[in-house]
């Protein structure tokens, strides 16, 4: 049965592009449909304005989500979040936008949690204005995680949750996130590993219908070429790998972190097809699936008891506000996030 309920689409950083690929993924009626903007509608009347769209598109303010499903092509509905603000300058960090942005999410989020929408689209924010408003958190994942965990009543510990960045042709997931490396390389335990490894299992066989294989990247060059580059593959990979074996997951490894991605990235469409690769951490994960460029990039957070999407891109502060901006990333989040709906419902 169709879902009728709609995707929240949050506003990201008001002075980043943000708003602009929002405005222009409305501007793709079938990929917008059904959405609403948790944001100011000041800021979305900018960037249509800069656009050029604001003949073919108009803003409105809905006061029940169920509205957005119910609106004629052309109209962008909007969820105030918040008293309106004036439209910050294009391309500079303030306070006021990461306060915004993390408004947006907690709105949209809260809607998710009680059913209201059917998955979250989060547009890009910026990590100092998050700093700058005295948010306490590094990135969107951990203020979803914080977020669901209060809503479930229960720690953030009890709610482990991943980053995967996917692509048609490579998906990743990642042990650690938005820490240090050195932060990163003590989170490399057997319990963070196997843990990695239990999420991405359950989330992607929700996902796809059927087990995941996963393939699991060594830390140290060679995957420690049997110790002589470092014991982590022996004394923690292998018996995490063995753990999660136990548990009926189809897991291997550790195989050489430089070409594990091009193995996945190799059975891509065959019978034996790497699903996913669990990566020790952020750049090791992330570099491989962003080279292969940003157009089709997705980051999924897996362990939410809601689907939550995003382009894989960042505010790029540097071209906000000059019509430069891409949504095809944004526009592969929606698409994405409709599908992983679908097949949870």
């Amino acid at each position: 049965m169709h879902d009728q309920r709609p995707v929240a689409i949050t506003l990201g950083d008001a002075a980043g592009i943000g708003p602009e690929i929002i405005a222009k993924a409305f501007d793709h009626p079938s990929a917008a449909r059904g959405c609403v903007v948790f944001g100011d509608a000041g800021i979305l009347k900018r960037a249509l304005h800069s656009l050029g769209l604001d003949h073919q598109h108009h803003v409105v303010v809905i006061s029940e989500l169920a509205q957005a499903q119910t609106l004629p092509e052309g109209v962008m509905p909007v969820w105030q979040v918040g008293v309106a603000i004036d439209p910050p300058p294009w391309g500079q960090v303030s306070a006021a936008s990461g306060r915004l942005a993390a408004n947006c999410v907690r709105a949209a989020a809260l809607a998710a949690l009680h059913g209201q929408v059917q998955a979250v689209v989060t547009a890009p924010l910026n990590k100092t204005g998050l700093a700058a408003a005295g948010e306490g958190f590094p990135g969107h994942t951990e203020l979803l995680q914080s977020l669901a965990a209060s809503h479930l009543g229960v720690s953030v510990d009890q709610l482990p949750v991943r980053m995967m960045l996917a692509n048609p042709e490579l998906r990743t997931v990642l042990v650690s996130i938005h820490v240090s490396l050195r932060q990163a390389i003590d989170a490399v335990t057997v319990d963070n590993v196997l843990q990695t490894l239990r999420i991405a299992h359950a989330s992607l066989r929700n996902a796809q219908g059927g087990p995941p294989r996963l393939a699991l990247a060594g830390l140290n060059p060679h995957a420690g070429e049997g110790g002589l580059m470092g014991r982590e593959e022996i004394d923690i990979l292998a018996p995490a790998l063995e753990a999660a074996r136990a548990l009926g997951i189809d897991a291997s490894g550790p195989y050489p972190p430089d070409t594990v991605f091009m193995r996945a990235r190799a059975s891509h469409g065959q019978p034996d097809a790497i699903d996913a690769v669990v990566a020790m951490y952020h750049d090791q994960g992330l570099i491989p699936v962003k080279y292969l460029g940003l157009a089709h990039g997705v980051n999924v957070t897996l362990g939410l008891p809601f689907v939550r999407t995003s382009p894989d891109h960042g505010t790029a502060y540097d071209i906000a506000g000059q019509g430069q901006a891409d949504p095809s990333s944004l526009l592969a989040a929606l698409d994405m996030a409709r599908t992983l709906s679908a097949r949870v419902a």
